[in-house]
């Protein structure tokens, strides 16, 4: 098996001094997430120390370390481990002769990242990388790039942001082929102030283009005009998404499936395909049209990516699917309890009405940093879940509040100042036959909520 690095390339990209020769096969900085054959990257963080962990990762099979001090292990001696990991990243952004996606948005990056490597690891199994679980962030995305195989013919970056100037910096690293925005919301609004300013920033993925790259829009939202002008700038191609006549990659037509998914007809500009997603959802039909767009520009199969779309599994926290075993009967639970702002959850609460049997209910945790328009986005929560025919909400934090107050006497309620009270209230208010929706912020820890429901702890 050819090495993922090995401590004289390791030496290379760092500017560091190997203590012998070792190979490794993957790279980690959180000691808990060690396995046989790693690097660990210790590093000096705001409230840890990584070097306290050296032992504990060799012990989980670290076959070298990168730290600022030598120890008796085999490793390479840096002065700085957070400029190392970035150096490493680029170092294997350098070395990669494949085609390169970069992936944001406010909302189904991580979803959109997922189907792009289904799609591509179909085409050419073994041949395509992507960042594990949402690791795109400042030191998640060189993380990602690092463990690159120099062998891949594809590699799928997702990239975050929370304040102007981040991605710019990200992109720059990653150096995409194709970069693609999913959608805009208001997401980080404290740090923005307006959804312009975060179309804004989401179209610094541009800056990073490779000569000759593609662009990828949203064409169905109304900062599209926006994102386009700004992609000119630095894309040779623009192609656009969506649901609405116009847009190069677009629906057709499409239906529910019956079994949770969708039947589309998506046209991708000059080609017809139809295919089946097994995930619920307009969001999914739109994610699946970027994902198409993107095969398409690097050179990958359609038919695989219609293959690829009919097999993925819903993700834990955005889709994941769950039968239940209930007291007389069961309870379908849809888990999107890893994030949420006012699109992504007026589209899920949409999906659940969407579904065709049972008592609907909603389990809903609070938005975060929506700045000064906290209160209205909550409470403008009420008129989806009317219409989705929501029967009961159980409301999780104090900022819903405006959404309990907008929902009196329109729908049975209540409302919990956390997930740990939510929990406890799980056995009162859901019962056999319910299909469950559980979606808030992730630091609202909903993720509790999930785990109680699929343990039967209620």
């Amino acid at each position: 098996m050819t090495p993922l690095w090995t401590a004289r390339a390791i030496a290379a990209a760092t500017g560091g001094t190997a203590s012998g020769d070792f190979t490794v096969q993957g790279v980690a900085f959180d000691s808990r997430e060690v396995t046989k054959g790693d690097l660990f990257i210790a590093m000096r963080g705001e409230e840890t120390d990584g070097h306290k962990f050296i032992e504990k990762a060799i012990a989980a099979g670290a076959a070298g370390i990168v730290c600022e001090t030598a120890v008796d292990h085999p490793h390479v001696q840096v002065t700085d481990s957070v400029a190392a990991l970035n150096a490493l990243g680029a170092a294997s952004r350098a070395r990669c002769h494949g085609r390169v996606i970069g992936v944001t948005g406010s909302a189904g990056k991580t979803g959109t990242k997922e189907a792009l490597f289904a799609a591509l690891d179909r085409f050419r199994p073994g041949k395509a990388h992507r960042s594990v679980k949402s690791y795109n962030n400042h030191v998640g995305v060189p993380l990602s790039l690092a463990r690159m195989p120099s062998t891949a013919d594809y590699g799928i970056f997702e990239m975050g942001m929370n304040h102007a100037g981040e991605l710019a910096a990200l992109t720059r690293m990653v150096r995409p082929h194709v970069a693609i925005v999913t959608t805009i919301a208001p997401a980080h609004m404290e740090y923005f102030g307006s959804e312009e300013a975060i179309a804004d920033a989401k179209g610094e993925i541009f800056e990073g283009l490779e000569p000759g790259g593609t662009a990828i829009l949203p064409f169905d939202s109304v900062h599209y005009d926006r994102l386009r002008a700004k992609a000119q700038m630095h894309a040779a191609h623009v192609v656009s998404f969506g649901l609405g006549e116009g847009a190069d990659v677009r629906a057709v037509d499409w239906l529910s499936d019956g079994q949770g998914g969708s039947l589309v007809t998506a046209q991708v500009q000059d080609a017809l395909l139809c295919f089946t997603i097994a995930q619920a959802g307009a969001h999914w039909v739109s994610n699946a049209l970027a994902v198409l767009a993107a095969v398409k520009a690097v050179g990958g199969d359609l038919p695989a990516a219609g293959l690829a779309f009919a097999e993925m599994a819903g993700l834990a926290g955005r889709g994941a699917r769950h039968r239940i075993a209930a007291q007389g009967g069961t309870i379908l639970l849809i888990d999107e309890s890893y994030n949420a702002n006012p699109a992504s959850m007026a589209a899920t609460i949409g999906q659940l009405g969407d579904e065709s049997a049972g008592r609907k209910v909603a389990i809903l945790g609070a938005m975060k940093e929506l700045g000064a328009g906290a209160e209205a986005y909550h409470a403008g929560l009420a008129d989806p879940l009317v219409a989705a025919g929501v029967q009961f909400a159980l409301l999780v934090g104090e900022e819903m509040a405006p959404l309990a107050k907008a929902l009196e006497g329109r729908i049975d309620f209540e409302h919990v100042p956390g997930h740990s009270a939510a929990a406890a209230r799980l056995r009162d208010v859901i019962r056999a036959g319910d299909v469950v929706l559980v979606k808030g912020s992730n630091s609202v820890g909903l993720s509790h909520v999930v785990t109680a429901l699929t343990n039967g702890d209620y």
